[in-house]
């Protein structure tokens, strides 16, 4: 069939409006990294899973120090996240929770709180590619123990993976020593900092973007703002990430604001409702 001008302007006016369709047409969670609200949390963890929750966040991730709880603190957790109707999908852990003699207690920990992914959150900061080949041989050796126990593993990346080294970037060396089971946990604000393309490398890993990290940065506040307030296409990263990444579910993550943690937290919920409707 031709294609007139006219039809063509008009399919032209409407292309913007079909970005973000996959998201829609597939039901993304949207939860908050705690690290966000941090300061509570480290005060008061049951107030403010409750205050999430009511903010209308569907899943919470905890970071590192969840692995230091008792186990009774990590069964009161679950109980409390039933409650309210929430889950928690994903944990951040170090990278030593992979270790044989750490491993164990990783999968018991998840397993009650219903996660899905233990993440690796950082690897330090190796100088060289053979040291990141190091990396991905540990998380590939974590990630078998924890997939015999019907979980998975993960990599959450910062700016370190995403700055070439001997001009390469580390987490294109992460990714290619991993099993294709194995997470690619995407943080899309470092990869904004450093200068690289989210979309491309959402495209570059098909079926491995199970989760991101929705944090925004700019060049004049860095991550001191709201999710949403740069320039960056969200809604094209998010709808390519729900097409090709096998995107399962998304998590508000902020470093900090002008405005106090919840008002952070719900102000970039607010955001990523608007910015995907």
């Amino acid at each position: 069939m031709s294609l007139t001008r006219r039809n063509f302007l008009a399919a032209s006016t409407l292309a913007p409006f079909a970005i973000g369709t996959a998201s829609a047409q597939k039901k993304i969670p949207v939860g908050l990294e705690l690290y966000s609200v941090r300061k509570a949390l480290a005060t008061d963890l049951m107030g403010t899973v409750r205050a999430v929750a009511k903010m209308g966040y569907e899943d919470v991730e905890f970071y590192a120090p969840y692995y230091s709880w008792s186990l009774e603190q990590v069964k009161d957790v679950r109980k409390l996240m039933d409650d309210l109707g929430i889950k928690c999908l994903s944990t951040h852990n170090a990278l030593t929770n992979y270790k044989p003699e750490n491993v164990q207690k990783a999968i018991d920990y998840n397993k009650i709180l219903g996660s899905k992914f233990v993440v690796v959150a950082s690897a330090g900061r190796p100088t060289t590619l053979d040291g990141w080949k190091t990396v991905a041989d540990a998380l590939a050796e974590g990630h078998g123990k924890l997939a015999a126990a019907g979980l998975r593993g993960g990599y959450h990346n910062h700016q370190a993976e995403f700055t070439p080294v001997e001009g390469k970037r580390p987490v294109e060396v992460l990714a290619a020593g991993t099993p294709r089971e194995f997470m690619m946990q995407f943080d899309v604000g470092t990869c904004l900092e450093m200068g690289s393309d989210p979309i491309q490398w959402i495209k570059d890993n098909p079926g491995r973007i199970n989760a991101m990290h929705l944090k925004d940065w700019n060049k004049e506040k860095g991550y001191r703002i709201l999710f949403g307030e740069s320039a960056a296409p969200w809604k094209q990263i998010i709808d390519q990430a729900a097409k090709t990444g096998g995107l399962e579910f998304v998590l508000i993550e902020q470093e900090g604001s002008d405005f106090s943690e919840f008002e952070t937290a719900e102000k970039c919920l607010a955001n990523y409702r608007r910015i995907i409707s």
